[in-house]
């Protein structure tokens, strides 16, 4: 680590929790973000400015003016840029010695699989059951950790699935595939701005817990959060012996 590191994560190496080795870890990480809008803009920029090594950031869309309520990753002058363009502009202001890779396209589950084989934790961001559940999938053919969250009006809700521990359940353990939700997105329902602010910094530091080892992750703990009152509601949830992804999924080799 050189001097300017030492400096620039001072506040980190000082936590007991994380030190110096803790940092190291982080620097030498890869994390893959799908989503680069509400909840990828405050996720990318705290990973970022935590010294994450390499951040790869997959969106296909571009901004647009009714993003930045709540995309803060993103600003007026960049309205039509792709948003992981966006995104890696302001991730670069931040701290330049990131490495970043972006993807944008609506990559398929093969794509996805290879995306979370190259990365140590991967985030979804998006707002798409169908897509979560793609994310899901390839996380647990790849056996790596997910932290998934989603926001919508005033309502928000985080959790880890991780497909290395035995008893760990995977995002379709609790919902479905075949299941039929009736999509809600922001451009119709509408969301609290700090709604994804809250839940997107969430996955960032559950990510950071999860590269360095510390705490206790949220992998079989669903947080919900009732953005009216700001109560927190945890609910256990336990892996489906019968689950169609991990019970039929194997983790494959990195």
């Amino acid at each position: 680590m050189t001097d300017e590191q030492l400096l620039r994560y001072s506040r980190h190496i000082m936590l007991d929790e994380i030190g110096i080795e803790g940092q190291e870890r982080i620097l030498a990480a890869h994390v893959l973000i799908v989503g680069a809008g509400g909840l990828g803009s405050p996720a990318a920029l705290f990973l970022g400015s935590a010294g994450v090594g390499t951040l790869t950031l997959v969106d296909d869309d571009v901004v647009d003016l009714t993003n930045l309520q709540r995309q803060i990753a993103h600003t007026t002058a960049r309205v039509g840029l792709p948003k992981v363009e966006s995104a890696a502009q302001a991730v670069r202001a931040i701290n330049p010695d990131v490495r970043l890779n972006l993807v944008r396209e609506r990559v398929d589950e093969a794509a996805l699989v290879r995306l979370a084989r190259q990365a140590d934790v991967v985030l979804d961001c998006t707002d798409n059951y169908r897509t979560r559940q793609a994310i899901n999938a390839a996380c647990v053919r790849a056996g790596r950790p997910l932290v998934a969250g989603a926001a919508i009006r005033l309502d928000g809700q985080v959790s880890v699935y991780d497909p290395r521990g035995e008893g760990s359940p995977c995002y379709a353990c609790l919902f479905s595939p075949e299941a039929q939700f009736e999509e809600v997105q922001c451009s119709t329902m509408g969301v609290f701005a700090p709604m994804v602010g809250i839940i997107g910094t969430m996955q960032a530091a559950e990510a950071l817990k999860l590269i360095v080892g510390m705490g206790q992750p949220l992998t079989g703990r669903l947080l919900l959060l009732d953005g009216r009152s700001m109560e927190w509601t945890q609910v256990r949830v336990a892996r489906d012996p019968q689950c169609p992804v991990c019970h039929t999924h194997h983790t494959e080799p990195r």
